[in-house]
């Protein structure tokens, strides 16, 4: 008994049993605290989105500043934002509140569901998803700018041009200037999210860098077909646009998917 006790009390062997990161939980605990999260992110969302809406004048100051871009680089467009229908003013309301609400308050939840998640890792696991989860934010912070700073402007301005080429009347709706500027920012920066998961598929072993340089020409044509999907104008100067630092990050990707491999195969190696 007592030689068993010792081999039990071995510093050794208590080193290769995995730390016990949380109390043990039942089903109906782990809804609860599911509950709560969902309670707390939406809550979060609700603060964000009252505040844009309690600021809405200068919120819409922001969002207007693609617009002010393209008519002072165009001093011939007259061009005011006109509602077509009785509820599209409260419609657009509705569109500022949401896309503030969620960009402002997408840190937190993301906070809050690692939260949620975090104790049912490992210690490895674990840092693996909190680097994933800056990195997300980051991303999504990046293709939210560039869209709205190159992206946002280019697209107004080739629509204008063609308006213009074909003597047409602009008449813009607020809804459809919002809606354009939603699609695109957010449509955008959930794109630049795409080599995180390429990461993961070289971490879980599913995708391998050797495969993604076999296939980097299909890559480069995936690639604009997202753009294609994504921007909605039919020029390619747009799509070019918004295709060449996919491609940069889908090559960033396989830089840092290759040193993912190197180290599992270290790990493997026991070195």
């Amino acid at each position: 008994m007592s030689d068993s006790n010792e081999i039990y009390d071995d510093p050794l062997h208590r080193d290769e049993q995995p730390a016990l990161r949380e109390k043990p939980m039942g089903f109906f605990d782990h809804l609860e605290d599911l509950r709560w999260t969902l309670m707390k992110c939406a809550v979060t969302f609700l603060i964000f989105a009252v505040l844009v809406g309690l600021f809405l004048r200068e919120f819409n100051d922001v969002l207007l500043w693609p617009l002010h871009e393209v008519q002072a680089g165009n001093t011939k467009l007259q061009l005011d934002l006109g509602t077509t229908s009785i509820m599209e003013g409260f419609t657009v309301v509705i569109q500022m509140c949401f896309m503030g609400g969620f960009v402002l308050s997408a840190p937190f939840l993301l906070l809050f569901i690692g939260q949620f998640v975090s104790p049912a890792l490992t210690e490895r696991e674990l840092k693996v998803v909190l680097p994933l989860c800056l990195a997300a934010m980051f991303l999504f912070i990046c293709g939210a700018t560039f869209s709205f700073f190159l992206l946002v402007p280019n697209t107004l301005r080739v629509a204008v041009e063609l308006n213009q080429y074909f003597e047409f009347v602009t008449r813009w709706t607020p809804g459809s200037y919002y809606g354009l500027l939603m699609w695109l920012v957010l449509g955008v920066g959930a794109s630049f999210e795409f080599p995180l998961l390429i990461i993961l598929l070289i971490y879980m072993g599913i995708m391998s860098t050797a495969f993604l340089c076999k296939y980097r020409r299909h890559a480069i044509i995936v690639i604009f077909i997202i753009a294609a999907i994504v921007t909605p104008t039919p020029d390619p100067i747009t799509q070019t646009m918004f295709a060449a630092p996919l491609y940069v990050l889908f090559e960033l990707a396989i830089i840092v998917g290759r040193r993912v491999e190197k180290n599992r195969a270290l790990q493997a190696s026991g070195i």
